[in-house]
């Protein structure tokens, strides 16, 4: 006989997890399969914007961030070509500082308070099929060694090619022009304590200080540029394209220790997709993706497992209404911004229009956030 729950999450990253400890919280029986392991590294922009930072805060996570030395960030400098523009990170809505964890941190930390919700979580399990009733509406699914199970509702968080959004034949929205292809690593001894974001022609780079007293540091270039120049010699790429970006700041590399191997992404252009229907729902890249060179997707991530989660409380029948619209309205403005942002031929005066567009579309994301209610908790 196939098992029941109220909710089966195809995902255990941080939109999946997120997703799964606010249900659980508020009482749901909530099984989450993920095809990978637990708490693993995981391509990633660090970078937790002050939604994020809130939410994590509200949810009782940000100490478990903290204490594991994620350092606090007080400030984002934007170098342009002509000039560099610091912001600092005023105290707003209890949020003093943004933080930048590694996956592996913060996805596990996400995990745990989902487990210790009551959510089940299943690893090594891939999704071979939905089960959909003679009204086009998901009841179950066929997972691996797990077999048939039974839902009221399945929520796809299975990232950028989502199994899920492939087999409800979820459609895109809306599709960007531009992609950026990025190749990073980790590296000691280069002391940052902020986020940094430069922009010339043609090409971008970004240090987040993150956990381990080491700094994150990425290039980026249009995905067209990395395909062909990459070849087989990544260490020599990243390099080469390092010192275009940034030669000023060669003697400080030479004094660095990189610490990790060199990791990379094509490029993908943006989308969001329809990101509900009859007994399903996307969250995070499964549903909306776009460019990293914002660094806005685990604060995307987190909102929308928060938007769902409520919307499927409130009335699993109205997800289809309450959630799309809402994300959709909080999405739009942001996605655009990127993927002009992405095209990387943006001259100064323009990029600096951009950026401060994309902050003032992160402040009204923040209000309302929030704005939210607190979430109903089973009683024990």
């Amino acid at each position: 006989m196939a098992r029941k729950y109220d909710v089966v999450i195809v995902g255990a990253r941080a939109a999946g997890a997120s997703t799964a400890l606010l249900l659980a919280r508020a009482g749901a029986r909530v099984l989450v399969v993920d095809k990978g392991v637990y708490g693993t590294d995981t391509l990633s922009t660090h970078a937790l914007m002050r939604g994020a930072v809130l939410q994590l805060a509200r949810w009782g996570l940000l100490p478990a961030i903290v204490s594991a030395g994620t350092p606090p960030v007080r400030s984002t400098t934007f170098s342009y070509i002509e000039q560099d523009v610091t912001v600092a990170i005023e105290p707003r809505f209890g949020v003093s500082a943004l933080y930048a964890p590694r996956r592996a941190l913060l996805d596990r930390v996400l995990v745990d308070a989902a487990v210790e919700s009551g959510a089940q979580f299943e690893y090594g399990v891939r999704v071979d099929d939905l089960r959909i009733d003679h009204q086009g509406s998901v009841r179950g699914l066929l997972a691996g060694r797990l077999g048939e199970i039974e839902t009221d509702f399945i929520v796809g968080a299975d990232g950028l090619y989502s199994s899920v959004a492939r087999l409800v034949g979820a459609a895109p929205l809306l599709e960007g022009r531009h992609a950026g292809g990025v190749l990073y690593s980790y590296w000691q001894h280069f002391p940052i304590d902020e986020f940094y974001w430069r922009f010339r022609p043609g090409i971008g780079m970004g240090m987040i200080p993150t956990n381990d007293d080491a700094s994150c540091i990425f290039v980026a270039v249009p995905a067209d540029r990395f395909g062909r120049e990459i070849g087989g010699d990544v260490e020599a790429a990243y390099t080469r394209f390092l010192r275009e970006v940034a030669p000023d700041f060669e003697a400080r590399f030479a004094e660095a220790r990189r610490v990790e191997r060199i990791r990379g992404f094509g490029g993908h252009p943006g989308f969001i997709r329809t990101s509900s229907g009859p007994g399903w729902a996307l969250v995070g890249d499964a549903s909306y993706f776009k460019d990293p060179i914002t660094a806005h997707g685990i604060t995307d991530a987190l909102r929308d497992a928060e938007l769902l989660a409520r919307a499927i409380i409130h009335d699993v029948a109205t997800v289809p209404t309450s959630y799309e619209s809402t994300r959709l309205e909080l999405s739009r403005t942001l996605f655009h911004l990127t993927d002009e942002i992405a095209s990387f031929a943006r001259p100064d005066a323009e990029l600096q229009t951009l950026h401060r567009a994309f902050s003032t579309e992160m402040s009204r994301e923040v209000r309302a956030l929030a704005a939210l209610t607190t979430l109903p908790e089973a009683t024990a």
